[in-house]
């Protein structure tokens, strides 16, 4: 766990990290809806917004925005520890993860098999379901363990032939708050379907640990920003060399591998490349390399350190105050001893809507989310007869106090409620 001193200048760091410009003081626990934005990216963005020039263009301040492009997907590179191949900047996670999907869908033969799970958030469900229908492909679901809430290549196995193409993995579930070993299902994959193109939905998982796309064996990686402590208005998305120059949407006569449409906002690069330099900084704490990729390496490693700290006490309790797991009625989801569990406890409380939970914990300063058995959460809350549950979703900048108070007020609210 993270020092109180170090603890403080992450914190000093962040913008709102306390507080709510609309609500006033309060505790973030809704970070997998979005995470707090560095101090350093609302700056750049101000100073990116400002610049009238395009990239292209024959002066100074148009060949420093190439200069800043071309830095900042070195940056991206180094971050998603992946040394060949295109990154690029698009829409949202969503939108690339829609075009990632259909360029690969309809790539490859007519009547192949297209491989993904039901634990998968709907922006990879919804690609692969819409562009098999379009290509003639055959598109096969994979069910998740709803137990652990996970999936694992023994569950992708049985499905898993010559015949298929086109295989996608969800790498933390924005529900469940699980992980998934990417690396083991690829490796199943490949070993019976080898030039299957594998695309991985990154979105939840980045913030919370270092990214090794090169150790991965994959074609594509997307991830939101907004989720990594930058800001909305863009996705950005990886993806192999041998993916890259596939049929896709591109101006006629551009490179092959070129995925970009239009000219794109420069401030996009220059924030995310704000986002590396926070990692490289904290990085440096935990280690003396001088090289990028090994700081934020470090720094990786620590945040999942310190995010499975105050997960614990969130489960388990500490200071005399009783954590999830003892309180009566409350059931987390993926159960209590999940050690795939990055920063995120979805839970559900017998006899008590979730949406009232919700509410009674912003009534005293502490901002959750509910899920409901919807289009977004209902193929995890659906098998487990639950209309909906409270997510209480954590970033590295959250403390044992903040975790404490959280568990105070739950305490109180059941108790209010069995007295009721």
């Amino acid at each position: 766990m993270f020092n109180n001193e170090l603890l403080g200048e992450i914190r000093n760091r962040f913008e709102l990290v306390d507080h709510c410009p609309y609500q006033g003081k309060r505790i973030f626990f809704e970070n997998a809806g979005g995470a707090l934005t560095l101090k350093s990216v609302v700056e750049r963005s101000k100073e990116m917004a400002a610049v009238p020039d395009n990239q292209g263009r024959d002066n100074p301040a148009s060949h420093e925005l190439v200069d800043i492009i071309n830095q900042s997907k070195s940056d991206i590179r180094t971050f998603l520890g992946a040394t060949e191949g295109p990154v690029f900047v698009g829409e949202s996670g969503t939108e690339l993860l829609f075009r990632l999907i259909s360029a690969a869908i309809l790539a490859v033969p007519k009547g192949s098999d297209i491989v993904g799970s039901s634990l998968e958030h709907p922006a990879t469900v919804s690609a692969c379901t819409r562009w098999s229908d379009v290509a003639g492909a055959n598109y096969i679901k994979v069910k998740h363990n709803d137990q652990t809430g996970s999936v694992t290549a023994e569950d992708y196995l049985p499905h898993i032939t010559e015949n298929t193409a086109v295989a996608t993995i969800l790498h933390t579930s924005p529900v469940t708050g699980i992980s998934v070993d990417v690396k083991a299902i690829a490796k199943a994959i490949r070993q019976i379907s080898p030039n299957c193109f594998i695309i991985v939905d990154g979105i939840q998982h980045a913030a919370h640990g270092a990214l090794d796309i090169d150790g991965y064996d994959i074609d594509g990686y997307v991830i939101s920003p907004y989720k990594v402590f930058s800001r909305h208005g863009y996705g950005i998305a990886w993806v192999s060399p041998r993916m890259s120059t596939i049929e896709h949407n591109r101006l006629n006569g551009s490179p092959d591998d070129q995925w970009e449409l239009g000219t794109r906002d420069t401030g996009s690069y220059a924030t995310f490349s704000e986002v590396v330099n926070y990692f490289d900084w904290l990085g440096g704490h935990f280690s003396n390399s001088a090289d990028l990729r090994e700081r934020l390496v470090a720094a990786g490693k620590a945040v999942t350190l310190h995010e499975k700290d105050i997960t614990d006490v969130m489960i388990y309790g500490a200071n005399g105050v009783s954590g999830l797991a003892e309180m009566d009625k409350v059931t987390i989801i993926g159960g209590n001893d999940n050690l795939d569990r990055k920063g995120l406890v979805s839970l559900y409380v017998d006899g008590m809507a979730s949406i009232d939970i919700v509410s009674a914990l912003r009534e005293n300063g502490i901002r959750v989310h509910v899920r409901k058995d919807d289009y977004y959460s209902g193929n995890v809350l659906i098998p487990l007869k639950q209309d909906s549950c409270v997510r209480v979703s954590m970033c590295h900048y959250n403390t044992v106090e903040e975790v404490v108070e959280f568990l105070k007020v739950m305490r109180s609210i059941i108790t209010r409620n069995d007295n009721s």
